[in-house]
């Protein structure tokens, strides 16, 4: 089905008759030389129905909790280009969509266009107060307003399947009586995309933590990551994993290098729970006998050393790690 056709139906709730527009909400003159691409995408949308468009200011509108987007998520950096668009036209040339809140704190409610909101907001604050946003005011229930704003979502490369996968998993509750399946129809999307969005869900924050932005955890990952998550021997290597690579990744951020891709976290955290083989064990002692603790070296060589509370010295702990890691070096030259 068309994108118009899906607006066409999500606005079936909307009424025919014209909206009286009160002498403040002024109709926003078109620009021309805005970003065409923009207007076919999003403009069906005021052309279907045609509302008049009205100005108000971003502080008279609350922001409707049923979109995708995370509000405070958004950024100056996030959304330079579109606020450099504004800047430049004097104004957002698509309309935003905004519903009434008679018992409200606030005149309207925001359905969709939240980084308009966000860029003219911005703009307000910093030396630009007299830039309005435009917007269309339309009669949605939150069901009709949350496939209107799916329509318009989708269309967006900067928001993550995360994201989407907590506001879907929210709205197949509170529209579609937990029944994914009635959900999909409505939405015009397979069952199996669905559930893949929603199942991204079950991640924990420790392993999204590994991940350098929200926006590398794509929903797929979810088929490879849950069955892990479920053995609780997997489990925990994949915390110790995702841990190693959180701090790596905020390491990096402070030296100003390139992040770990999400592709490479996936690899990583997936070759942590496999089987190392057999490990073999020793205990580490001092001159003494005193016990220091035990090193485990796998099938690949690698040394794992755990230390354990004693009296001993620094200088007396090290020197009895030291033939350990000659050992190892001995070994590692071999093997080359």
């Amino acid at each position: 089905m068309s994108r118009r056709s899906l607006i066409s139906e999500a606005l079936a709730s909307v009424p025919n008759e014209p909206v009286a527009k009160p002498a403040s909400e002024t109709i926003a003159p078109p620009k021309a030389n805005f970003t065409n691409r923009r207007l076919e995408a999003f403009g069906e949308a005021a052309r279907l129905v045609k509302r008049p468009t009205i100005r108000l200011k971003p502080a008279e509108c609350s922001i409707w909790p049923g979109n995708a987007r995370d509000y405070s998520m958004l950024d100056e950096h996030r959304l330079r280009s579109l606020i450099d668009s504004v800047l430049a036209e004097g104004g957002n040339r698509v309309p935003a969509v905004v519903r009434r809140t008679p018992n409200g704190p606030l005149p309207y409610e925001l359905v969709t266009g939240t980084r308009r909101h966000w860029a003219i907001s911005w703009l307000n604050a910093n030396h630009y107060p007299d830039i309005d946003l435009i917007a269309i005011i339309e009669d949605l229930d939150d069901e009709a307003a949350f496939r209107l704003a799916d329509i318009e979502n989708r269309e967006r490369e900067d928001i993550s399947d995360l994201e989407r996968g907590l506001n879907y998993k929210a709205a197949v509750d509170s529209y579609y009586g937990g029944v994914q399946l009635r959900m999909a129809e409505r939405l015009k999307i397979s069952k199996s995309q669905l559930s893949r969005y929603i199942a991204l869900t079950e991640i924990p924050p420790f392993l999204v933590s590994a991940f350098h932005s929200p926006m590398d955890l794509q929903a797929k990952y979810a088929e490879k990551l849950l069955p892990l998550l479920r053995d609780a021997t997997t489990r925990a290597k994949l915390e110790a994993a995702a841990d190693q690579i959180a701090s790596e990744q905020s390491f990096r951020r402070s030296g100003d290098e390139q992040p770990i891709t999400g592709p490479e976290v996936m690899t990583r955290l997936v070759q942590a729970t496999v089987s190392k083989g057999r490990v073999q064990k020793a205990t580490i002692a001092a001159a003494g006998g005193t016990s220091v603790g035990q090193v485990e070296k796998d099938q690949q060589k690698m040394l794992t050393i755990s230390l354990s509370p004693s009296g001993l010295s620094i200088d007396e702990i090290l020197e009895a790690l030291r033939p350990v890691i000659e050992q190892a070096k001995i070994s590692t030259g071999r093997r080359r």
